[in-house]
């Protein structure tokens, strides 16, 4: 089996080759191919890659690439993790929606749309040389914002199935306050990416007992306080909701706190310096633990048992993805892409491309899906506006999100987010 990752030299790549080496018997991966542009960071992750395949017996080639349509060439998946305009690009989408009083965030608001503009029409483009190189192979997206890039890669006709950390994220903690293993934890996970609730925390199951409401009262403080919200407002959802909630249930006091700290960009830059000078050690074999306060947490988890999934390996059938609707959310249209629990399964019979079933969901309360909707037709807008580009798309996106919602404030954002992306929106 041969996988791909586009976006090889990011600091993320050791964590997803541990879990390649780790869980070697779910996915036999027999070819890994790093693929970057990025030469000086390619190399160094690429032998570190290398060095954890050897030091847990691993009997898999790594090899590195510049050229992607080599790299893809034969790949039974193809995993997206680029990053348009680097750290620099997220430090201006994290800044200067603040001088209109707006979070600064890189997967929503106005920096979201910005990352968005920038990423889609290069995710594409991959894509198709995908398609040329490879036709059967599945792509999995883990480029932010991965509702809005897999909804472009859904509508050109990849097989293409969107992934997030969160939800796994999620099941592991809840594992460890339940004190049972991640596996008899299942989670009726309903919403879009970055905008879901935890609806119920099921043992054993899709129809198992739920345990949310005994979770909350034994361990509610806890769960708050990772998700940066009072424990009230748990109790009064009965709920759990992703952290990125936070940006619309306290958006002024985030947008206050953003604005008295160093960005979350000038952080993980400074990480993923350390992180590359370690990586340049050749007695490092294994992922060091400052990987861990970069981000991705359980992300190798996710994608080994969706790619093994997808491709006929032992991967859950159940698990969290991003797919399109298809009257999962009847409010919703059916391509939509929502982020819920689906049946995943391998290509067999006559199906050509047999996407992610989602799992049936109850009716949701109004306080959530109304939300859903409103960010739901925002995303289509500010797909549009990635596909054909244009100033006015850009402030009518802008103007369709909840966080800004003013005609004001979408004059303003739309300004600032020309100015900063000029060399990466060819249109601007």
């Amino acid at each position: 089996m041969k996988l791909a990752v586009v976006g090889g030299g990011s600091t993320y790549t050791p964590e997803l080759v541990d879990g390649f080496a780790r869980l070697r018997d779910t996915l036999p991966v027999s070819e890994l191919v790093l693929i970057d542009p990025a030469t000086e960071r390619l190399e160094p992750v690429g032998a570190l890659a290398r060095r954890i395949f050897a030091r847990q017996d691993h009997a898999g080639k790594v090899t590195t690439t510049t050229d992607l349509d080599a790299g893809v060439a034969g790949a039974d998946a193809v995993l997206l993790q680029l990053r348009v305009g680097g750290q620099a690009a997220r430090l201006q989408d994290e800044t200067w929606p603040l001088e209109c009083g707006c979070v600064g965030q890189e997967t929503t608001g106005a920096g979201g749309l910005a990352k968005a503009l920038r990423t889609v029409p290069v995710v594409l483009d991959i894509a198709e040389r995908v398609r040329r190189a490879s036709p059967h192979a599945w792509i999995i997206d883990f480029t932010n914002p991965v509702g809005i890039v897999t909804r472009a890669l859904l509508r050109a006709g990849h097989k293409a199935v969107g992934l997030c950390n969160v939800a796994i994220g999620l099941q592991r903690k809840f594992a460890a306050l339940l004190e049972l293993a991640p596996s008899d934890v299942h989670l009726d996970h309903v919403g879009l990416n970055h905008l879901t609730w935890e609806l119920a925390v099921r043992r054993g199951g899709p129809d198992g007992e739920d345990m949310l409401p005994g979770l909350l009262a034994a361990h509610g403080e806890a769960v708050a306080s990772d998700l940066r919200l009072p424990r009230t407002v748990l109790d009064r959802l009965g709920v759990v909701p992703s952290y990125y909630l936070r940006y619309f249930y306290s958006h002024d006091e985030v947008v206050r706190e953003l604005g008295t700290k160093p960005s979350r960009a000038a952080e993980v830059a400074a990480m993923e310096r350390e992180l590359l000078r370690l990586y340049t050690d050749p007695a490092l074999d294994e992922k060091p633990a400052l990987l861990a306060r970069r981000g991705g947490a359980f992300y190798s988890e996710a994608a080994v048992d969706l790619a093994a999934a997808l491709l006929g390996g032992g991967g859950p059938e159940v698990q969290v993805v991003n797919t399109y609707n298809n009257g999962t959310l009847p409010f919703l249209p059916d391509d939509a892409v929502v982020e819920v629990q689906a049946r995943v399964r391998a290509a067999g019979g006559d199906d050509p491309v047999p996407l992610p079933v989602p799992l049936p969901v109850p009716r949701l309360d109004p306080l959530f899906a109304g939300l859903i909707a409103h960010v739901s037709g925002y995303e289509d807008l500010a797909l549009d506006a990635a596909l054909r580009g244009g100033r006015e798309r850009v402030f009518k996106a802008l103007l369709a999100h909840p966080l800004i919602g003013q005609y004001d404030l979408a004059e303003g954002l739309a300004d600032r987010l020309l100015a900063h992306n000029r060399e990466h929106l060819p249109w601007a």
